[in-house]
């Protein structure tokens, strides 16, 4: 009967060494190791700067006391007794203690926007109502401008495609916030048709919460012209992304082919043309919305539109170090994940590039 030699430490060295070569290989593996190292270095980063601001929460809050008639030594005894932390420890040990509670799941609680209430719940309550109306307007960016610039792109050098190619660069130059203020000027002061000072916040305080017809179209009141803005600030450069890409496919040999064969121009559009033509378009969409969900601190500060923008202002101006490092480690989770949702939308739609796992 045969016998089975156990593994020699050398075998056994070299099946270690085969496996870790696999694991380097696999594509997700070193994607999440990626994901890790991004997240470290940005919420190190996020520490350091923030608390490179001047002043802190309780400098900020002292000062807000004092303007109130109170004496500075009273403010300052209040202010350290309501925060409980020590500001002025070595940022070293600072330091040590956020990556532990962080390595936890921790983020902490606010200092002073909504004193010992976790950030995480605070930015869970703020987070879905900037995702839908980032969501949403991006959305129908995104499809309005891949129509647009394929128009553009099949009447080249016309008329029409003049007019869209300025249209586009004009809304791609306009600052958001710019357009934001455009709108109150207009809407609610010139023309008094939007009642800004009623539509404050992401929907009425009076209306109940809920999968309501009264909730939804309240909702959507609200979403209404901040959403219009997110719209105009973006759909500008997917009319030009879509036209350059566009105007490129349609010189390719298979499109020639396509026609040579008499398919119809509506098939040749969709499954030729479109579906090539918005492969750069996709990954750019998917990052847009990581980026987006940051940049819209400026917009929902303009609207009152109480989403996760408007917390980032708040904890800015109150030095809210906890409720800053939550938001915007919230935001670089958002295009990490951005990210790799393009990677899996590229592969897709473009089998030739399809990820497998491990590198060939």
């Amino acid at each position: 009967m045969a016998t089975v030699n156990p593994p020699t430490p050398a075998r056994q060295r070299v099946d270690l060494l085969t496996w870790w070569d696999r694991l380097k290989s696999n594509y997700w593996v070193r994607s999440l190791f990626k994901m890790i190292a991004i997240v470290w270095v940005v919420s190190t980063l996020t520490f350091f700067i923030i608390r490179a601001l001047p002043g802190n929460p309780v400098d900020i809050f002292t000062q807000t006391c004092v303007d109130q008639g109170y004496s500075e030594e009273e403010c300052r005894t209040r202010a350290e007794s309501l925060f409980r932390i020590d500001f002025d420890r070595p940022l070293g040990e600072q330091y040590i203690e956020f990556m532990g509670n962080l390595l936890r799941g921790d983020m902490g609680d606010s200092y002073v926007l909504a004193v010992g209430k976790p950030v995480m719940e605070i930015v869970i309550q703020r987070l879905p109502w900037t995702l839908f109306s980032v969501g949403t307007s991006l959305l129908i960016s995104f499809v309005l401008g891949m129509f647009l610039g394929m128009v553009a792109a099949y009447k080249r050098n016309s008329w029409i495609d003049l007019l869209l190619t300025n249209v586009g660069a004009f809304l791609h130059a306009i600052p958001a916030v710019l357009i934001a203020i455009l709108l109150v000027l207009l809407l609610g002061v010139i023309w008094k048709v939007v009642p800004f000072t009623v539509m404050r916040g992401s929907h009425s305080s009076g209306v109940q919460a809920g999968f309501t017809l009264e909730f939804l179209v309240d909702v959507f009141k609200h979403y209404a012209v901040p959403g219009f803005v997110y719209v105009l600030a973006t759909v500008g450069s997917w009319i030009i992304l879509m036209r350059s890409s566009t105007v490129s496919t349609l010189g390719d040999d298979y499109v020639a082919v396509a026609r040579a064969r008499g398919l119809p121009d509506f098939r040749i559009i969709t499954a030729y043309v479109g579906r090539n033509a918005s492969l750069p378009l996709v990954t750019a969409l998917s990052i847009s919305l990581g980026y987006t969900v940051g940049g819209s601190t400026l917009i929902e500060s303009v609207f009152t539109y109480q989403g996760i923008g408007m917390l980032l202002s708040q904890a800015i101006t109150k030095r809210d170090y906890t409720v800053m490092q939550g938001i915007l480690m919230a935001t670089t989770i958002m295009v990490i994940l951005s990210i790799a949702l393009a990677d899996l939308l590229y592969g897709w739609l473009d089998p030739r590039i399809r990820i497998t796992g491990e590198e060939k």
